[in-house]
């Protein structure tokens, strides 16, 4: 009878024995910071980041204001573009100057003011060039409407000033740099490039790097003479060569199908993005060598690879336009060099002020994480 009263409880629902499995998962969560990281500290670091340090909106523009005869309403025009929220003022006599700067990305606009503004100003029209860097087809419908707003406050405000007849138009003419089509997959295949690379890289190693730590597969090398440079090298070069694999089918098709210019050089282009595959490869490999379960290195992987090259390497939110704390957080990562190397070897060319700062700044990272994991591996081998 006692039996069968045990096989009846048995097939049941009993209170007891679930409150104690929940208590299980409870101690087991306690165990296993993770969880609670997956579960509390990511939803706010998002929200936190999205919320306060992000935004679609941009501000603080930089933009070249070329005046080529400073006249009292040139003047007048340029300074209510310095008194703009929505603009940074570069003031210039020299349009090869402010060329200079729009294609090393260090201004995204430039405004040209000619000679005879005034003359035309009081004849009744007076053009203005607006010449927009157009990579990002929605940040430069931004910054047309914004000048077109700076523009008409400052003709409403000089008519109400002069108190008599009205004066002469000012006619804003647009021209889109390096994206004449406005074309957002201009913008998106070189951010694309960013991800696939960051996940070939720095994801796909660092969960088969944790897969063979949790099957045992590297302990039974570390009985034999390989030296832990051999590793390292047997496990990056697959993946390396998978990476740039993964390149070139990814910038064809931007190529063939979107039509996506390259007006860089290809080789640069080839050559930079190893460097920064390296870097992906060193962080996952660096990632795995410190973390040996195959769940919890993917998701630290996922927030400190993937989520940064989205949110914070420039590919979907301009960096001139969140807080300065973000900025200067986003100098740490290597995404935000990639991206400005790629934006700037597709759509404006071989610009070797963008180019080696950017490469140069990969290529010390990957020798930091290289040499940090040569060492953890050393570690791991004694």
């Amino acid at each position: 009878m006692r039996k069968e009263k045990f096989d009846t409880d048995s097939s049941g629902m009993n209170l007891r024995r679930t409150r104690s499995l929940v208590h299980k998962e409870f101690l087991q969560i306690i165990r296993d910071p993770s969880s609670i990281a997956l579960a509390l500290v990511l939803p706010v670091f998002l929200i936190l980041l999205i919320g306060y340090g992000l935004s679609l909106d941009p501000k603080d523009i930089p933009l070249a204001v070329v005046l080529e005869n400073p006249t009292p309403d040139s003047i007048s025009l340029a300074g209510a573009f310095k008194l703009s929220r929505y603009f940074k003022v570069t003031e210039l006599t020299s349009m090869h100057e402010a060329v200079k700067l729009i294609r090393a990305h260090k201004v995204d606009g430039i405004m040209h003011l000619s000679q005879d503004f005034d003359r035309q100003l009081s004849s009744g029209s007076a053009p203005v060039q607006l010449i927009v860097r157009g990579v990002d087809a929605n940040r430069g419908r931004f910054i047309q409407g914004y000048a077109h707003g700076a523009i008409a406050q400052w003709t409403n405000q000089r008519a109400i000033g002069k108190a008599g007849p009205s004066v002469g138009p000012v006619q804003l003419q647009t021209r889109m740099w390096f994206n004449e089509a406005v074309d957002s997959h201009y913008f998106l295949v070189p951010g694309l490039l960013v991800l696939i690379m960051t996940l070939t890289g720095a994801l796909l190693t660092a969960l088969v790097m944790a897969r063979e730590w949790e099957q045992g597969t590297l302990e039974s090398l570390f009985v034999t003479p390989v030296h832990a440079g051999e590793i390292l090298i047997g496990k990056t070069l697959p993946y390396f060569l998978l990476g740039m694999a993964g390149l070139l089918l990814t910038a064809s098709a931007g190529r063939f199908l979107f039509h996506v210019p390259i007006k860089g050089s290809i080789f640069i282009l080839a050559a930079v993005s190893a460097i920064y595959l390296l870097v992906a490869l060193g962080l996952g490999l660096l990632i795995s060598s410190a973390i040996r379960n195959q769940f919890v290195a993917g998701q630290i992987t996922l927030i400190v690879a993937f989520l940064p090259a989205v949110f914070l390497s420039g590919f979907i939110f301009d960096l001139k336009s969140v807080p300065k704390a973000v900025q200067i957080v986003s100098y740490l990562l290597p995404a935000r060099y990639y991206v400005s190397f790629l934006q700037t070897i597709f759509l404006a060319g071989n610009v070797w002020s963008v180019i080696i700062p950017n490469a140069a700044a990969m290529m010390v990272m990957s020798l930091i994480l290289f040499s940090l994991t040569l060492r953890k591996t050393r570690k791991r081998l004694n």
